[in-house]
């Protein structure tokens, strides 16, 4: 991990945004459409340390916007130009508008203050879903990115955020891709060059200290 892991600076809660990336109960709950996935986010910790960012989060005022990936039953305005689209059309739990498929998945707590962006398109949380315009409404400067998957969502919301002109700040050990060796290498060579990559304990640190001590 990158020697620059204490992100401190940028986690204001008034100007932070913590997003959680397809963390619904088809991707990676108990019935997942992707049980490798499912149980990866499992057994690395990272589905419960993704708990208990949006837990402190909710604690300390910083805005909770959870990325769904969703497609209506008839598949109108669904992307079908590349083969993951198509292979998802095949799996056995579909991610339809309404089904609890697309309900955020435990132990991630929901608030009635956090915001949930719905995407019927592409691979991206941010691209084409108004999230920018939405973001910027909230006065955020960074965006701490979490969820899954680190093989094709984590990283093009990361690059997103930064092509936008936003600070984004990944907590290395709340993301979760397979198999787990890609993300280890994902995180090191490629988002560590983009991203202020930290842990979870560091951002709990930060916003579990007291307001005048930061």
């Amino acid at each position: 991990m990158p020697a620059d892991t204490r992100p401190d600076a940028q986690l204001d809660p008034a100007t932070t945004v913590l997003l959680t990336v397809e963390c619904q109960r088809g991707v990676v709950g108990a019935d997942s459409a992707l049980p490798e996935l499912a149980e990866a986010a499992r057994t690395s910790g990272a589905l419960v340390r993704i708990a208990r960012l949006v837990a402190a989060a909710h604690d300390a005022g910083v805005q909770v916007v959870h990325a769904i990936a969703e497609r209506r039953p008839d598949g109108r305005g669904a992307s079908r130009n590349a083969r993951l689209f198509r292979a998802a059309e095949r799996l056995p739990v579909r991610q339809l508008t309404g089904s609890t498929a697309v309900r955020v998945a435990e132990p991630i707590p929901v608030s009635e203050d956090d915001l949930v962006l719905r995407r019927l398109h592409g691979l991206s949380p941010l691209a084409g879903t108004g999230a920018d315009a939405l973001l910027r409404n909230l006065g955020c400067r960074t965006l701490v990115v979490t969820g899954v998957s680190a093989n094709v969502a984590v990283p093009n919301a990361v690059f997103d955020a930064v092509n936008l002109g936003y600070t984004a700040v990944v907590p290395a050990d709340a993301i979760a891709g397979v198999p787990a060796a890609y993300t280890a290498a994902l995180v090191r060579h490629t988002l560590s060059l983009v991203a202020t990559v930290t842990t979870t304990r560091a951002v709990l640190e930060e916003w579990r200290r007291p307001r005048r001590a930061r």
